[in-house]
């Protein structure tokens, strides 16, 4: 009863606090303020429809205020109301015609409605404006405000074209990585021509063009534009930086290593260098760095060298020489992840009685920060799932539960642990309880609204969820897969595939990619798909949902599948 007590008493405070403003203005009637609280409402509910519907009826009822028609708008535009957004815009316009991002939504409608000539007015508006901001305008309206890639392509080869890209290196990288995650190959190539042209001795220009080789398949390109860069790197902490993660891009993570050892050495740089060897699999490299990480006074106790030993160690599975250096670890706030990696320690060496000792030991420390303690339990029940315990990884968040009652990470945790098992109720609940005490949670609306859309038929609902995590992240690529995969599993196939590929585009995830394939493959463009489950087994061969999505379509021969 206490709960719901304070859930409405949150709701309300939410609604009452957008409201004020509207009341603050000029006695606004009372229609105002009924139509901005339904909208909020309808928002918390990720009705987004009906939240915009209501936002737009409170801008009129104020008499066009343009905050109002702005909120009505954008979200109008999140949710694909388009006639909607065109009235709300309208309202904005006249309240507030020369804001930048109220251009930047009519050329996000301009694309969405496939109005080339509104949009080419729009984007050239937009490019051209002294405002030195207003280009960010028009990149993410070409990035994510249309349905077709090739519009948005063919809008970015006239702007190179013509000219309208303002003359500032910041807006031609962006552009330039626009066209890449497009899959505009032949456009990022004339956009890095013109930016040499432009800024010949740039170093960040010639980091762009080794992307862009990378992207395009030339390997050895890209590797030699890097090459020529690092004698620069050595007094350059963040060319270094930018240089290293070059090559770790191509997947030569010994290089990139080896890039970040030039020039002063700190903590960073040690971490970076040891985590690059551990990807390589550079045991030679990671002992140098594990015997350079050791010099110095024997008798100085620093605890973040020590604990990062005992890192290099694990890498190296010396497993016992990692047991001493967390041990040793004589205090700060360094000696709390010490006695965690103790515990994996143990593990790692068949020692899970004293393992989970340790755990134990921290879970029950009442000088441990809480946030500490909770991760005892957490780490508990990953080393029991990993020893094949699934009883004993319930047992675990169980028990942290019962000391830190709806924690939302051990909640999260046991809701994938459910889902794993494919018991989606209890799952379902987990996720619930945390929206229960954090209605806004990002990351649980979006896991459970993905959980209901891949594994049940309450797809709407789904969209409701997921519609909320959209609000407050837009942008978040993790959060445009699922909507997107709400929108397949509802029949929207063609609405679908365009969200999916912008997910991909921001973020290469094998997940995604299966998502992607599928899509393609129930829409009968097996070629394409085929290429798309070839690229998610590369990035992980062991994810879950691929593994589904290559049972359900059989897209790919077994010998294909490792």
């Amino acid at each position: 009863m206490r709960t719901r007590a304070r859930l409405a008493g949150a709701l309300f405070c939410v609604a009452a606090c957008v409201a004020a403003p509207v009341a603050a203005r000029d006695n606004a009637p009372a229609g105002a303020i009924e139509a901005t609280l339904a909208g909020e409402f309808a928002l918390q509910s990720g009705k987004l429809d009906d939240a915009a519907r209501w936002y737009l009826e409170a801008a009129r009822a104020v008499g066009g205020d343009a905050a109002l028609a702005e909120r009505a708008a954008r979200i109008a535009l999140l949710a694909d109301e388009d006639e909607t957004a065109r009235q709300a815009l309208r309202l904005w316009r006249a309240g507030d015609p020369g804001a930048l991002a109220l251009r930047g939504a009519e050329l996000t409608l301009a694309l969405r409605d496939q109005d080339l000539a509104a949009a080419r007015r729009g984007l050239q508006s937009l490019l051209r404006d002294p405002d030195p901001g207003a280009w960010r305008y028009a990149l993410a309206a070409l990035g994510g405000g249309g349905k077709d890639p090739d519009l948005a392509s063919r809008l970015l080869g006239e702007a190179v074209e013509g000219g309208w890209i303002p003359d500032r290196l910041q807006a031609w990288l962006a552009f330039g990585g626009l066209a890449q995650r497009l899959d505009r190959q032949a456009l990022a190539e004339r956009i890095v021509e013109a930016v040499i042209a432009r800024f010949p001795d740039e170093p960040r220009v010639a980091l762009l063009h080794a992307s862009q080789l990378r992207e395009s398949g030339d390997a050895a390109g890209a590797r030699e534009i890097l090459a020529r860069l690092e004698p620069r790197a050595g007094t350059d902490e963040e060319l270094r930086l930018a240089i290293a993660a070059g090559y770790e891009a191509l997947g030569d993570f010994t290089r990139a290593a080896a890039v970040l050892a030039r020039g002063p050495q700190d903590e960073r740089t040690h971490r970076l260098r040891a985590s690059l060897l551990a990807q390589a699999g550079d045991r030679d490299g990671l002992t140098a760095l594990y015997q350079e990480l050791q010099q110095g006074p024997a008798s100085h106790p620093d605890p973040d060298r020590r604990l990062l030993l005992g890192q290099v160690a694990e890498f190296l599975e010396r497993h016992e020489d990692a047991l001493r250096w967390y041990r040793s670890v004589p205090g700060g706030t360094e000696r709390w992840p010490a006695r965690l990696r103790t515990a994996s320690v143990l593990q790692e060496l068949g020692r899970p009685d004293e393992a989970f000792a340790a755990l134990r030991a921290l879970q029950s420390d009442p000088d441990a920060p809480d946030g500490v303690r909770r991760d005892a339990w957490l780490l508990e029940a990953e080393l029991r799932q990993a020893s094949g315990d699934g009883t004993g990884e319930l047992d675990a968040l169980a028990r942290g539960l019962a000391a830190f009652p709806d924690d939302p990470a051990l909640l999260y945790a046991r809701a994938l642990a459910w889902e794993r098992r494919d018991d989606i109720a209890r799952a379902e609940a987990d996720f619930r309880r945390i929206l229960v005490a954090e209605p806004d949670n990002v990351a649980t609306l979006n896991a459970l609204g993905y959980t209901l859309a891949d594994r049940t038929t309450r797809y709407r609902e789904a969209l409701e969820l997921i519609d909320r995590a959209r609000v407050a992240e837009p942008d978040n690529p993790a959060i445009i897969d699922s909507y997107g995969w709400v929108l397949y599993r509802l029949g929207r196939h063609d609405e679908a595939l365009v969200q999916l590929r912008r997910a991909y585009s921001l973020q290469k995830d094998a997940e995604i990619a299966a998502h992607v394939a599928e899509v393609l493959w129930t829409g009968g463009e097996r070629e394409e798909a085929r290429r798309y489950f070839r690229e998610a087994l590369e990035l992980d061969p062991d994810n879950r949902a691929l593994r589904r999505a290559l049972e359900r379509t059989g897209a790919l021969p077994v010998e294909d599948t490792p």
